[in-house]
């Protein structure tokens, strides 16, 4: 990926800038990726996001803070995530019973039975990611991202 290319310039970007930018523009990559991989599931990143949580969570139901906590991507509309899910059938909701203020939220059957095929289609966008990398690239990569 040539950055100068992509945002049509002829002049060198300096190092700090262009990185940057380099960074912003794998990110969008990865997010398009990623997100064409699930729309065939009418389900968002971030949505998929509170599945693998909720899925994690082995039967145990988790509160909004839990799946806020967790989410990769930080945001305050955690409760707009769930209701689409809700909507859609892949997670119950339910007010906890020791703590009336607290909503507990579970994957159901459904949303299990999705998250694998969400997984498997993720898996192939993964792969489209990652072509140009071999292992060993992927370790030097995630030894250089640890520096942030």
């Amino acid at each position: 990926m040539n950055v100068e290319e992509i945002i049509k310039t002829s002049k060198e970007i300096p190092l700090e800038p262009r990185t940057l930018i380099h960074m912003q523009l794998v990110h969008n990559k990865i997010n398009e990726t990623m997100g064409n991989a699930l729309k065939p599931f009418e389900v968002s990143l971030q949505q998929f996001n509170v599945l693998r949580i909720l899925r994690g969570q082995k039967g145990q139901p988790a509160n909004l803070s839990t799946l806020n906590e967790r989410m990769v991507t930080k945001m305050s509309n955690t409760t707009r995530l769930v209701d689409k899910l809700l909507i859609k059938g892949f997670v119950d909701r339910a007010v906890c019973p020791s703590n009336r203020r607290k909503v507990e939220i579970v994957i159901t059957e459904s949303g299990l039975k999705a998250l694998e095929q969400m997984d498997a289609s993720l898996e192939k966008a993964h792969e489209e990611i990652y072509q140009n990398f071999s292992k060993e690239d992927l370790k030097k990569l995630n030894e250089l991202l640890d520096k942030f």
